[in-house]
Parts: C-alpha cells; sequence; structure tokens
C-alpha cells in the first residue's frame, strides 16, 4: 500500500509533514518544529505516531521532540554526527543505512552542508525525499557548518534521484527563492512556468510543496551550476563546478 502524507505548517514558516504506512498504521514525523501542529495533524488525520525521523539538529526541526517522545514513546531517528545535539535519541543512521516506517522503508542519503551531519530520508518505493534544508523549492539551504563544495556534492546526489520523485523541505521560501532566481536565468521559461504555477498556489492558499526532481533539475539554479550558460551568467564560464555554485550561494545570502 502506497505512503499517506500530511503536510502542515509550523513555526514562522516551517513544514511539518507526517508519513503513514497504511498496512501497518506506523507513523513518522519528517522532524518536529514544535508539538502542537504535530498533535493537530495527528487528530485530523487518526494516526499514531511511532516515529520522528530527525534530518538535522536545528531547533526550528527539533523543538517538540522531547515533548513528543515523552508522549507517545515514538522511536527518534538521526543523523549520526548529530545525535549528541538532538533530545532523546534512539537510533542513530548514516550514508546507506535504512530506515522502516512500518512496511514502508527509506534509504539514508547523508546531505552536509547546511549543518555538518545532515541527512535526506528517500522513501525510494514510495518515491519520496525528505530533504531537510539541504533542498528547498527552487533553492537551498545556507551554507552554515560545511563548505560549498560540500553543499554542491550533496546536492548533486538529490539530484540523481528519479525526475518524479517528490521533493518535501522544511520551509516555504518558494516565492522569494524564485524571486532570486530569476536573476541568475532570468531567460528561463520553465522558471517562469514555477512563478506562475507558486503565484496561483499561494492565491488558493495551498503550499507551494512538494516539488519533482524534474522540476527542481530545470528551474532551480543551485541545482545548476554545471550549466555553461548558468556558469556564464555569474562570470564563472569554465570554472569548477562548486565555485559557481559558491558564488550563487553567496548572491543568494547577500539578495
Amino acid at each position: 500500500m502506497p505512503a499517506e502524507i500530511k503536510l502542515f505548517a509550523c513555526l514562522k514558516d516551517n513544514y511539518g509533514v507526517l508519513i503513514h504506512d497504511p498496512a501497518s498504521g506506523a507513523t513518522a514525523a519528517i522532524d518536529a518544529p514544535e508539538t502542537a501542529p504535530v498533535e493537530a495533524a495527528m487528530k485530523v488525520t487518526g494516526w499514531k505516531l511511532t516515529d520522528i525521523l530527525v534530518t538535522h539538529h536545528h531547533a526550528d526541526h527539533t523543538g517538540g521532540i522531547a515533548e513528543l517522545k515523552n508522549r507517545y514513546n515514538c522511536r527518534v531517528v538521526a543523523p549520526k554526527a548529530e545525535a549528541g545535539k538532538i533530545p532523546l535519541v534512539d537510533e542513530t543512521v548514516g550514508e546507506g543505512d535504512k530506515v522502516s516506517v512500518g512496511k514502508l522503508s527509506a534509504n539514508v542519503i547523508e546531505t552536509p552542508g547546511h549543518t555538518s551531519g545532515h541527512i535526506t530520508f528517500w522513501f525510494h518505493g514510495d518515491k519520496l525525499a525528505f530533504a531537510g534544508d539541504t533542498l528547498f523549492s527552487i533553492g537551498c539551504g545556507r551554507v552554515i557548518e560545511g563548505t560549498p563544495e560540500m553543499m554542491w556534492n550533496s546536492l548533486l546526489k538529490l539530484r540523481a534521484l528519479p525526475d518524479d520523485t517528490r521533493i518535501f523541505c522544511g520551509h516555504e521560501y518558494t516565492m522569494a527563492n524564485i524571486s532570486f532566481a530569476k536573476t541568475i536565468e532570468p531567460g528561463n521559461a520553465l522558471l517562469a512556468a514555477r512563478e506562475q504555477e507558486a503565484n496561483r498556489l499561494i492565491a488558493e492558499n495551498k503550499p507551494t510543496i512538494p516539488t519533482f526532481m524534474g522540476e527542481e533539475k530545470a528551474a532551480n539554479p543551485f541545482l545548476r551550476a554545471d550549466v555553461p550558460a548558468v556558469a556564464q551568467s555569474v562570470g564563472l564560464a569554465g570554472k569548477p563546478a562548486w565555485q559557481v555554485f559558491a558564488e550563487i550561494r553567496e548572491r543568494k545570502n547577500r539578495f
């Protein structure tokens, strides 16, 4: 049976997600920004929380873990490299490990850069990727604990996922990201189409995620640093892709 998903808003601009296995009844929260929205989502769906899968240690992704763990005795799965910064961890995972939520199975992909131990959960059977703050809709996370080259390599791992993989990210940043992306590729017709679609969704008070990997490959400048026209647009024609990425990321920091 396919996974069921409940997406909901948390904090100022975070997203929370529940992934549910209807065959077993198991339900995992992807990160836990705060307690109340997770509990509200469970009430609406009737699901019972069995797991919390943590992408990275930042407080806006972990703030609800302790309270939820204490209330529901759920399993907390966290990246090996950051377990000491995350409360009440039961299990640590790294590159190539698998995590089960009932009968659903996720591959763990290490995607450092935003933080040094950030991970992504890829539910390959359902073509769902929970990328935390590594990859956003038309954007990527700030490089805080890693290096630009590290972050670029992490994005390449995610870019290699099938085009029809649905990407869930940690924040609603799409319109701001599109505004910036237009400064890098103003003539990108697929980016313009994404802007129209995002405007429609926001007007209908709907989230702009998930997005599809194929769409991101076509319009997200942070995944396109090895496209010659993108390198040329930032004055780095012929330079290594990670250097082009670093320039794009620095421009976004100042945008």
